[in-house]
């Protein structure tokens, strides 16, 4: 049974990054509908913008380098509930440092429930190649961790919310977002295959990434005037606005794959080191389709849970063996529909 709404204060933690803060917002909003909590997220300052306007959210806190910033006022709020979806040394910190504050103050301790990571099922899978991943995506192992609270899956898929003032203008045709950036190096097609993809399509387009990807793609607008570079130019939540107005995404592995999910668009999901079955592939409701783009039957893929800076084996099939064509084709094929 769901704990009364005036008795629950929760807590829930997840540190980073974009990708997997936008996918703990099923938790926030069934944990809000479902049993009138009071809830409040802890992640890092840099990722704040991923729900600083969410409805469902009662106040966000954030750190910027370590948990005795904020720890005292954290202590003072007195959380019935603590749900940690990062589970590492800094959450199990937040949780003595809780669990002690609150007994000093005659308090209870919360309740702690903490999300499953499946570490030793990903290290046979990314070493051994042996797969004893469950047939779960991670978002519905994050509501594990809500479950205790009464919450159930509501079927609602992802959520994100920009404000107005974040809002952008983006091209006044249907057009293709490309998102050509990715934390690791392994997780990303290569310049050259980038402009063949957009080569191949003759929509518009618009590149999308951080700083770390404007030179790049500054040389991939300049190969085609139908493309647009925007990385770098706009905050995360412009750059989320130019995925909401997109008639597709192209992505690789990254955190705004998850916002083209929680918008609902059609998406081509392009697969480097690591996998679907690691169960972070994009996240929709209702069973909407979408498209992998992977190279089957490498027999070195997954060789990270995340990615390294360069192929570990030097040849980085991965990604240059992806079919360029039926990547553009599926793309277009959205834009046509």
């Amino acid at each position: 049974m769901a704990p009364s709404s005036d008795r629950s204060k929760v807590l829930i933690v997840r540190f980073s990054s974009i990708g997997d803060i936008v996918l703990t917002s099923p938790v926030i909003r069934c944990l809000k509908q479902q049993t009138g909590s009071e809830v409040h997220f802890l992640t890092k300052a840099a990722f704040a913008a991923t729900l600083k306007h969410n409805p469902y959210l009662d106040r966000l806190w954030t750190i910027r380098r370590d948990l005795s910033e904020i720890a005292a006022e954290l202590v003072a709020e007195g959380f019935t509930h603590l749900i940690d979806l990062h589970g590492n040394l800094r959450t199990l910190e937040l949780k003595q440092r809780l669990r002690w504050g609150q007994l000093r103050r005659g308090r209870r301790p919360p309740r702690v429930t903490t999300f499953d990571k499946l570490n030793f099922r990903k290290l046979l899978l990314t070493r051994l190649k042996v797969d004893r991943m469950p047939d779960r995506h991670i978002v519905d192992r994050y509501l594990d961790a809500a479950a205790p609270l009464g919450v159930t899956n509501d079927g609602g898929g992802l959520d994100y919310f920009i404000g107005p003032e974040e809002a952008v203008a983006g091209p006044d045709r249907p057009f293709v977002a490309f998102v050509i950036g990715a934390a690791h190096a392994t997780k990303r097609l290569e310049e050259d295959q980038l402009v063949e993809v957009c080569a191949r399509i003759p929509s518009p387009i618009v590149l999308l990434g951080g700083p770390d990807e404007a030179a790049l793609g500054e040389r991939i607008a300049a190969t085609g005037g139908h493309i647009k570079n925007a990385c770098g130019r706009y905050s995360l939540n412009g750059s989320a606005d130019l995925v909401r107005q997109a008639a597709v995404v192209i992505t690789h592995d990254t955190g705004l794959m998850h916002v083209a999910a929680a918008f609902r668009k059609p998406i081509v999901s392009v697969w480097g080191n690591t996998v679907p079955a690691l169960g972070m592939y994009p996240y929709l409701p209702g069973g909407q389709p979408h498209t992998q783009a992977e190279v089957a039957g490498l027999g070195c893929r997954p060789c990270s849970k995340i990615g390294y800076p360069a192929c570990p084996r030097g040849h980085f099939r991965c990604m240059r063996d992806q079919d360029l064509a039926e990547i553009a084709r599926a793309a277009l094929l959205a834009v046509e529909t």
